[in-house]
């Protein structure tokens, strides 16, 4: 009887930032779906989601991938449950409104660090590299440092099923980019998470650590950000200007909102330098990348139908709290 490998992957409880945990399950005749993946446990008192006198939570599988590192295996991807079967207050997921019409791409940006020197790979033991420029979407081994991990995640995250839709290098030595879409918010965040993953488990093997810290080196040097470029129909369809200026206008009003979930440590990103706006300020504009919102250039041409870009998530932030508060904003004034 063929056995097959469940990963069943969630997110703990910790705070300012929740992490991935995982374990396997190993079952017999799995028929791949996700209806037949059961309902599973762990220990919460582990993961700062319980306590020790009652420390059972529940697993609730909510999206299947196929695992292509893992022969007969799949990645379940679950939301954390109380024993009561309602949502846990760590199940961010379970916070979107899912009655929307909101398409997500995710650009999201990370620093490979070479857990020996504790500094991003390609950087001297000593001292710094030469200044940024020559890094972004750059090629050659002296200044696009790490294409093995960043191509590995690839073909991983295309093997799964996952909608990446592409990767460069970043501004930073050691810092790449990979973007994530779906024409269904909720999806788009479960995808994002699954290649967060895939990605950690793949610089397990090179002794590197994935760091989403928004300023993982300190100076003159960029941070990391995951900027949620998001439409509606309306968006899409209406052509009007005065809509776009509305909905930049409502996230102007709900700033400090959106900032309390925009990542752990962001006010070390968001400076008005490296590409982005001071985080006590709030700006748009057209093709603007010193602005909060960055309203494409391609949206304009198409006579203002296309999508809007937040630049203020850092890379750490929680894609499901993003989506949630932007949609809520949107839904506000719309």
């Amino acid at each position: 009887m063929k056995k097959t490998k469940l990963e069943y992957v969630w997110l703990d409880g910790y705070k300012p930032t929740q992490s991935l945990r995982s374990k396997t399950k190993v079952v017999k005749s799995f028929s791949g779906k996700l209806e037949d993946c059961e309902i599973w446990g762990f220990d919460g008192s582990s993961t700062q989601q319980a306590t020790g006198n009652n420390s059972d939570c529940i697993l609730k599988p909510v999206a299947i991938y196929p695992d292509p590192a893992r022969a007969n295996a799949f990645i379940v991807l679950n939301e954390v449950l109380n024993s009561d079967d309602t949502a846990h207050v760590s199940n961010t997921r379970a916070t979107i409104d899912k009655k929307n019409d909101f398409w997500f791409g995710f650009e999201q940006e990370y620093t490979l660090i070479d857990l020996d020197t504790n500094k991003p790979i390609g950087f001297p033991e000593d001292g710094f590299p030469a200044p940024q420029g020559p890094y972004y979407c750059s090629v050659g081994a002296a200044n696009a440092v790490g294409r093995q991990i960043v191509e590995e995640h690839l073909d991983m995250c295309i093997e799964a099923g996952l909608n990446i839709e592409g990767i460069n290098s970043e501004v930073m030595m050691g810092q790449w980019e990979y973007q994530i879409f779906s024409k269904n918010a909720t999806e788009a965040c479960d995808q994002l998470w699954v290649a967060r993953y895939f990605l950690e488990r793949i610089c397990e093997q090179y002794n590197v650590k994935v760091d989403l810290s928004p300023k993982p080196v300190a100076g003159d040097w960029n941070g990391a950000g995951m900027h949620a470029n998001f439409s509606t129909k309306v968006l899409r369809k209406s052509g009007d200007k005065k809509i776009f200026d509305k909905i930049c206008e409502a996230f102007k009003e709900t700033h400090l909102e959106h900032i309390k979930v925009y990542g752990a440590g962001n006010e070390l990103r968001l400076t008005g330098k490296h590409e982005t706006q001071n985080i006590n300020s709030f700006s748009y504009g057209v093709s603007d990348r010193g602005a909060s919102i960055r309203i494409p250039l391609a949206t304009v041409k198409n006579d203002w139908k296309g999508r809007i870009e937040d630049r203020r998530p850092a890379a750490n932030a929680n894609p499901y709290e993003v989506a949630a508060i932007i949609i809520k904003t949107v839904k506000s004034v719309l």
